[in-house]
């Protein structure tokens, strides 16, 4: 039997009491404690039942628990009990709907004394209902009568726990549109039903909160923002609030769905999950400060205030569907007004929209009412809508002819909110839902199109009620049946009845707890019980468990994603990748490994898409880079083998062998890691009937394999199984066989990879090239290299040298030991390059001075620099901008004093910087562009006229300023006149990107209209209009007649400005490409891409190929700055590379060293976390600076002599 009540469940402080930062131990009231999960029905080791959500006590008490010295006072409201719906969403996408009352209770006693608590302490506790089904209301007057009964003076005729397990295990879940199940909970009657199928999805809830909270203007601009998938923040100080609007507004775009991330009370410690990059609607208490989160493109909607703020244009509705839409919902609100003057003369705010309802006050036929004019908005703008679907797997809809289509109609250019509506997750699953034959026979929104098409009533479209629903009563025939007529009444809420397990696990905690409290300094005795081990031991199988089966249902949705969605950006890998990012104890890495293999075993063929692909091999990368912060080493090992085995089931199908994508994790170079994994090997293994030296053979032939697959230089592996081999006193014989497998195994990956960039000997990790069939030869191939290794190993395998063993030994770090020591703690010898590269000293400084993220960064040229301090070899400037509203001058030749100045006076968020000789100019989210005097830090000019946050400046010759913004336009101005020239050109979107020839006088600019303008400002015309791209163009570079684009579309295109043509489309990367470099020695293109890689292009004869691949960087590409022998690169991870190209092999312009593969890695600086917004380069002084989120700058200096 389905019940309606899964769970009633208790969370307060338990027995290990931690503050939210990880504390042990009491601190005192004023701090906030992890709540704990205390009690529960059914119980943890009922076998039919599944465990409650791992996350449901962090969720119910979001802000954590506090203790205080007194409880419940009827003379001061902060210390009622609180009612609030929470709503949570299980990895499959399904929903938990749970009912709760947080209130003070009174501390347990041994709770108390085992901590020193202060006696008659009272602390928060929260009971919560747990159900799949969404009725609230029945929900939150069952959980309040339980609470009434608990404190009841007259008490209860039955255990309360008793009286809790009846009703959560016998009262059934209702037939839809059929039955209406009614129980008592001692003498109060709840009755509970659910509407019908074929009706609109089940809501119990008032909208009223909504209409309440927001003026009509306001409500539509939400309901915008949610149907176009924006990141949705709503703000309250009531947690109900945030839970009813939430639920509001996912049933009035239906039947659209919510596809993204859904937390509509978002605990505190979580509020960093604001800054997620994917689609996510969320609600958080007012009280929670936000200020250090850059908040860039989200939708805050207070609801205390009726304020909704963005810094991104929200496209506005049609204005026919529009008008019609607010004069209906206006039409429900206030059916006594005429017209809207009327209205504003006449009528207050939205707090009084409850009382001018007519002479009625709010009730569930106003609900389905306002339900109902938003399913006939959706009838309107998507009428005809069936004739354009395909049920195709690569186009299941016809977007571009349903757009021509409403044009025509509407005798209007195609509108931005209709096309990103159709181009979002919730319309492409409605269509997706629509190929079902059940649910396309109850589709309100057909249905109701042809009842308007046919003149009908909207509300025939909705079934009947004429048929009463089956009364179906529960009774609990041991209710007043006592023979003693025996009350129960209780102080405090009762804790359930505990096994002897529980009881005794409890009481080894608490005397743990009081142990360490006693003696804080005292170390524990070796031979006493390691209690706290062995309770997280036992608490981690648990949450292990948890995870794993969310785990289960988010990978088998990720391989199910269809052939045109992006797993890159799906709800289901933000949410693996949150899992395994957010867990301190490293259960989401190792759970979603063991989930891969797990499938593996179950028969999965490991047939992955590219783009599947490079989603599990990011995936396995962040498991493993988590692991090795945490030294744990078993995640570390499943993760390699599952990705060896996802190689060996299907090496054709899956694009790239995975291992060799996790080369720059820095594990790898650990001996002792290697010497682990042999261990569990030979213990996995051991045959006690086989020979010794055979099996220690035959897992080192493993550890080889793995090494190879990783690309780990073949030195350093032969070294590591090498000294492997010694330490189990293998035979001479073995060595020679080992060490001819090794060879041979390099020879196989070099003969399918091609020949890999090998890593330099200071273990920085180099780029791999792509991987190439068997059969075609590569011409840049050094034979050299490959049969090196064939010949290499004799030598190495008789040398008895013992230097070079010794230099052997220090190519590999050390488990543990640092980077400049060895273990003997003298000094480690710096290796030479096998390239010949320069020594030289990495110099990274951290500029202080902003308060908030930094935004935008600009490098000052060489030939500013002269006009201000001389040439001087050391001297270049930095320019940044933040989101403190301040612009600063960075002078890094003054160590411990770089900061020059601080330039104030804008009130938004500055987003772009330029300078020339004399002065600074800077674009801010208000509007305005200043222009300051660089030497004496004035505000000379303030440039007014732009209508939308600044995007781009740039100074130009003669006084000029040239500014592009999000409101489409691009101006220039005259700095001396204080006055905009001429707006020079406009766009249908948002300007992101802009390049101008001030030789010839040609400005190209783009952005969010996905199109790249072309302009000829002196002649005053605009040349063309590049169309090819499909998503916002981010990137866009001019180079004398070539114009090249970068997109979200995961494109760059080459135009030729002369010809008006697209001469070619470079599409190997795996994610949106975030900036492209025109290299002018080479006439090559550098591209780099949210996917992490740095890709070369090389035009040819035949056309332009990648030449070269960069996978250094793990973090999205965010700079590239092409130099004549120097290329700076800068990554949002805080990444940074120094290319060069050695002069020697430039010499001549036909030599082929002179190609775009002849860049080399130079030198990349050890990376700090951070999250980097931009980054900016100075290659003469060969100076990278980068701008975090955190408002710090990260000055690398590669100090060498050229």
């Amino acid at each position: 039997m389905a019940r309606i009540f899964e769970y009633f469940v208790v969370c307060g402080i338990g027995p290990e009491i931690r503050t939210l930062d990880g504390q042990k131990g009491y601190h005192g009231t004023g701090v906030m404690y992890l709540p704990s999960l205390l009690d529960q029905y059914p119980p943890p080791n009922h076998s039919l039942y599944p465990p409650p959500p791992p996350q449901l006590s962090t969720c119910v008490l979001p802000a954590g628990v506090e203790f205080y010295s007194s409880g419940f006072d009827s003379n001061n409201p902060s210390t009622n009990p609180r009612s609030y719906p929470i709503v949570l969403t299980e990895g499959d996408g399904s929903k938990i709907y749970v009912s709760c009352i947080a209130f003070r209770d009174p501390v347990c006693e041994d709770i108390a004394e085992a901590y020193h608590i202060p006696p008659n302490s009272f602390a928060d506790k929260c009971i919560c209902l747990v159900s799949r089904l969404p009725s609230f209301r029945v929900l939150k007057n069952a959980l309040e009568e339980i609470f009434s009964l608990c404190f009841s003076t007259s008490g209860s005729s039955k255990p309360l726990w008793d009286v809790i397990a009846y009703m959560v295990s016998n009262v059934p879940l209702p037939t839809p549109g059929k039955d209406r199940v009614l129980f008592a909970i001692e003498n109060c009657l709840l009755s509970v039903e659910a509407p019908p199928k074929d009706g609109l999805p089940h809501a119990d809830i008032s909208f009223q909160p909504l209409v309440q909270c927001l003026d009509v203007d306001n409500l539509i601009k939400l309901f915008t923002a949610v149907l176009l998938e924006r990141r949705i923040l709503l703000r309250s100080n009531k947690y109900s609030l945030l839970t009813l609007v939430s639920e509001a507004i996912c049933h009035l775009i239906c039947p659209f769905r919510w596809q993204h991330v859904y937390i509509p009370l978002l605990f505190f410690s979580g509020v960093d999950y604001i800054d997620a990059p994917t689609p996510y609607m969320m609600g958080l208490h007012s009280d929670v400060d936000t200020s250090n989160l850059t908040m860039d493109g989200v939708v805050v909607v207070d609801l205390e205030f009726n304020r909704i703020t963005t810094s991104e244009e929200i496209p506005p509705i049609p204005e026919a569907e529009l008008s019609s839409l607010r004069s209906e919902i206006l039409n429900l609100l206030y059916p006594n007004v005429v017209g809207i003057d009327e209205m504003k003369a006449g009528l207050g705010g939205p707090s009084e929209q409850n009382c001018k309802l007519g002479n009625k006050p709010w009730g569930e036929n106003h609900d389905l009412q306002l339900r109902l004019i938003f399913l006939k908005f959706f009838a309107s703008i998507l009428g005809g809508y069936r004739n354009f679907i395909e049920n195709t797997a690569a186009s299941p809809f016809n977007t571009q002819a349903f757009l021509k289509k409403r044009s025509r109609s509407t005798n209007q250019p195609p509108e931005p909110m209709i096309s990103q509506f159709l181009d979002s997750h919730g319309f492409l699953d409605y269509l997706e839902r629509g190929m079902v034959s059940e649910e396309n026979n109850n589709n309100l929104l057909d249905k109701l199109q042809d009842a308007i098409g046919r003149g009908q009533n909207p509300f025939s479209i909705f079934p009947s009620s004429l048929v009463e629903p089956e009364i179906i009563t529960i009774s609990d025939t041991d209710v007043g049946i006592s023979g003693s007529g025996a009350k129960y009444t209780y102080d405090r809420f009762p804790s359930n009845i505990r096994t002897e397990e529980q009881e005794e696990k409890r009481k080894q905690i608490l005397a743990a707890a009081s142990g360490a409290f006693e003696y804080p300094g005292k170390q524990v005795p070796s031979n006493s019980p390691s209690i706290s081990s062995i309770e997280r031991a036992a608490e981690r199988e648990r949450m292990v468990l948890d995870i794993k089966v969310k785990l289960q249902g988010l990978w088998l949705r990720l391989l199910k994603l269809g052939a045109t969605d992006d797993p890159l950006s799906s709800f289901e890998y933000g949410t693996i990748l949150a899992l395994i990012e957010s867990d301190a104890e490293g259960i989401g890495g190792s759970g979603f490994v063991e989930c891969i293999r797990e499938h593996i075993h179950s028969g999965w063929q490991c047939q992955l898409t590219e783009e599947q692909f490079i989603a599990v091999k990011e995936l396995l990368k962040t498991a493993i880079g988590r692991a090795t912060s945490r030294n744990d080493i078993l995640t570390i090992r499943d993760a390699l083998e599952v990705s060896a085995e996802m190689y060996k089931k299907d090496a054709n199908n899956v694009s790239d062998y995975v291992q060799r994508h996790l080369i720059s994790l820095s594990i790898w170079e650990e001996l002792r890691f290697w010497e682990g994994y042999f261990d569990y090997l030979m213990e996995r293994f051991s045959n006690k009937s086989a020979n010794y030296a055979t099996l220690v053979t035959a897992q080192l032939i493993v550890l080889a394999s793995h090494m190879a697959g990783l690309g780990l230089n073949d030195v350093d592996a032969w070294y590591m199984i090498e000294t492997v081999a010694e330490k189990n006193n293998i035979g001479y014989k073995q060595l020679i066989k080992l060490r001819g497998f090794l060879s041979h195994i390099q020879q196989l990956r070099i003969g399918y990879w091609g020949t890999s960039a090998v890593k330099p000997q200071s273990m920085l990790s180099h780029g791999l090239s792509s991987p190439r069939p068997k059969d075609v030869p590569n011409e840049n191939e050094q034979p050299a290299e490959a049969s090196g290794v064939g010949r290499s190993w004799v030598q190495s395998m008789f040398s008895r040298d013992t230097a070079s063993r010794v230099n052997s030994l220090s190519r590999v770090r050390k488990w543990g030991s640092d980077g400049g020591a060895s273990e003997n703690g003298t000094p480690r010898k710096q290796d030479s390059s096998a390239a010949g590269q320069k020594k030289m000293q990495t110099n990274i400084r951290v500029l202080r001075g902003h308060t908030g993220a930094v935004t935008a960064l600009h490098c000052v040229t060489r030939r500013e620099v002269w006009d201000l301090v001389g040439d001087r070899e050391d001297a270049g400037f930095f320019i940044s901008g933040s989101t403190d509203c301040s612009v600063r001058i960075w002078d890094p030749s003054f160590r411990g004093s770089e900061l020059r100045a601080t330039l104030k006076g804008h009130t938004g968020t500055i987003r772009a910087i330029s300078s020339d000789r004399g002065k600074v100019v800077s674009g801010s989210d208000d509007h305005s562009v200043f222009v300051w005097d660089k030497q004496t830090s004035k505000l000379l000019e303030e440039l007014k006229g732009h209508e939308a946050q600044v995007s781009n400046v740039r100074m130009l010759s003669g006084e000029r300023v040239l500014t592009a913004a999000h409101d489409g336009t691009v101006k220039m101005w005259d700095v001396r006149s204080d006055m905009c020239v001429a707006t020079v050109g406009r766009c249908s979107g948002a300007v992101l990107c802009m390049e101008y020839d001030d030789s010839t006088g040609i400005l190209a600019a783009a952005g969010r209209d996905a199109v790249a303008n072309i302009w000829d400002i002196r002649a005053g015309r605009q040349m063309h209009k590049f169309l090819g791209h499909t998503k916002w163009i981010r990137s866009i570079r001019m180079v004398g007649d070539t114009v090249i684009t970068g997109s979200d579309d995961w494109t760059a295109r080459i135009w030729s400005v002369s010809r008006g043509t697209c001469d070619a489309v470079l599409s190997c990367h795996s994610g949106p490409i975030l900036c492209v470099e025109y290299s002018p020695l080479d006439k090559g293109i550098i591209t780099g891409s949210t996917d992490g890689l740095l890709r070369f292009w090389e035009n040819e004869e035949g056309g332009i190929k990648s030449v070269k691949n960069v996978t250094i960087h793990t973090g999205a590409i965010l700079s590239i700055n092409a130099g004549e022998h120097w290329l700076g690169i800068g990554a949002a991870d805080n990444s940074m590379s120094l290319f060069n190209r050695p002069q020697e092999r430039l010499g001549g312009f036909s030599s082929p060293g002179s190609k775009m593969g002849g860049w080399q890695l130079y030198r990349t600086p050890q990376r700090t976390s951070a999250v980097v917004r931009c980054i900016a380069s100075d290659l003469e002084r060969k100076r990278i600076c980068s701008g975090g989120r955190n408002g710090l700058l990260r000055l690398w200096e590669a100090t060498i002599n050229i």
